[in-house]
């Protein structure tokens, strides 16, 4: 599926719908909890992990400050080792790259590892429409393909499907993508397993080209990192003879030192492991008589509203993500409405954050995102590199209420108020008024008192989508004001006056 869900509605709308889901209230509930308590555990077992924590920032800003610095020299290392470097401004240019390098090899199919740059660019998408069959290889990428679904987390992208509808898709699909599923498939983790890996082993073997993105992009030798679980990217990583790794420019580290960090606070963060099963590295292409590794290699760095991401120099923080998925895991907004309801490859906290900045706040789902938080504040208590989400959160609710100029693809675009907060503006300024004026609040203190039985229990117009998740609050009989004069500030009725 594309990266822009194109059609979402609104996300209140959108997650309305979803809390009325039972069963994926059900698999959501049980599966953040369950990652968000080992997780726990795996961090507890570190005695400088605040120090990590604070590592891992501080080496993320001085890179985004740097940036044109450190990906010069990431181009410069990985042509040297032999690589190609393709740069992309936006999503069709990235994807007319990668088809195009594609089509080069005469080869009409791809496999693929798991990479939420090309999610976000939709390029599954954009290759199937040049008659070329891309094939997702990480077991939930493959449930989500088989099942035509959307991902709906950053770690478990099939997070919302429990064992048995995993079973009912695999038997129906999978005979249409290649290897059928095997004659009485149960819905056992042993089984649902080993009918991916007989369906998938067939397309790893025959594949010529694989794709991938790139967890971390080291600067001083350009060396591309990803770190796994199932082992499906050591094999798309190795046996086809061309790889393309398509990567968003944030994703680069200066030095192997820099590394260091991350492959403690990733793990722990996003599986609750000590180190991953499988971290594989490449530096360029192998050469002809290597038993393994790809023939042919290019690099297409992404950028695709990131830039225009930097120059927000409170949104920017957004861009230190390693998506660990970790905010998503202790999000209560998440849990209930999962990440469909998200309009984007990137749900929950952080997308709340990346999304409306990558795609600017002019849509309707995307200026919805800002307000898909209660602020809690748990997302950035668990963020590895120290996200400050809520504040970007409240800075992002800014922007769509007020409007402004921001950059878009370096063009300078003017943003208009949001539609439906014109009635709070004038809201807010009428309070400002009053505030301002001791006596007409006095007054208008009064009146409310005096007429609360006529007081309806929702607030009329744009209002009602407050008030329709809220108790009003009830307007007490008497002013503070009249009561402070009344009791001498309480003194009066202590005394028994």
């Amino acid at each position: 599926m594309s990266g822009t869900f194109v059609g979402m509605p609104a996300f209140p709308e959108a997650a309305r719908e979803a809390v009325g889901n039972k069963t994926l209230r059900a698999n959501l509930r049980h599966a953040t909890h369950t990652i968000r308590d080992k997780r726990a555990k795996a961090v507890a077992e570190l005695d400088d992990w605040a120090q990590l924590r604070e590592a891992g920032k501080r080496i993320k800003d001085e890179t985004l400050r740097h940036l044109d610095r450190y990906l010069v020299q990431l181009e410069e290392s990985v042509t040297a080792a032999g690589g190609t470097v393709h740069w992309a401004a936006d999503a069709d240019e990235a994807n007319r790259i990668v088809a195009d390098l594609v089509k080069a090899t005469g080869e009409t199919e791809v496999v693929k590892v798991k990479s939420m740059a090309t999610q976000e660019i939709g390029l599954n998408e954009a290759l199937e429409a040049e008659g070329i069959s891309a094939y997702e290889t990480d077991l939930a990428e493959l449930i989500v393909q088989l099942g035509k679904d959307r991902p709906s987390h950053i770690l478990v992208p099939a997070i919302h499907r429990n064992r048995g509808e995993i079973r009912d898709i695999f038997v129906r699909e999978m005979s249409e993508w290649g290897r059928p599923a095997p004659d009485g498939l149960t819905d056992t983790p042993a089984e649902l397993a080993e009918a991916a890996r007989l369906h998938l082993r067939e397309k790893f073997l025959r594949a010529k080209v694989g794709i991938s993105g790139a967890n971390f992009m080291v600067a001083e030798t350009g060396t591309l990192v990803v770190v796994e679980s199932e082992g499906n990217g050591r094999m798309c990583l190795t046996l086809p003879e061309t790889l393309i790794s398509v990567v968003g420019i944030e994703k680069v580290v200066p030095t192997w030192r820099d590394l260091e960090v991350f492959l403690q606070t990733l793990p722990r963060s996003s599986t609750a492991e000590r180190m991953n099963p499988y971290t594989s590295m490449w530096t360029g292409p192998t050469d002809a008589e290597a038993a393994d590794g790809p023939r042919d290699f290019h690099l297409v760095l992404l950028d695709n509203g990131r830039t225009d991401t930097l120059a927000d120099e409170v949104g920017r923080q957004a861009l230190r993500c390693i998506r660990c998925s970790a905010c998503l895991n202790v999000c209560p907004v998440y849990e209930r409405a999962g990440g469909h309801a998200y309009g984007s490859v990137y749900p929950g906290p952080i997308g709340a954050i990346l999304s409306p900045q990558l795609r600017g706040t002019q849509s309707e789902i995307d200026a919805s995102l800002p307000y898909a938080s209660s602020l809690c504040g748990a997302c950035y208590e668990v963020c590895p590199v120290a996200i400050d989400i809520p504040e970007v959160l409240v800075h992002l609710r800014e922007r769509v209420v007020q409007g402004g100029e921001v950059t878009r693809n370096g063009t300078k675009v003017t943003l208009r108020p949001a539609r439906g907060h014109a009635a709070e503006r004038a809201a807010m300024r009428a309070a400002g008024w009053a505030f301002g004026r001791p006596g007409v609040l006095r007054a208008g203190q009064r009146l409310a008192s005096r007429t609360r039985r006529l007081h309806p229990r929702t607030l009329p117009g744009p209002g009602r989508a407050w008030s329709a998740t809220r108790d009003m609050p009830k307007v007490p009989a008497e002013p503070f004001r009249d009561w402070w004069q009344r009791t001498d500030g309480g003194r009066s009725k202590r005394s028994g006056k």
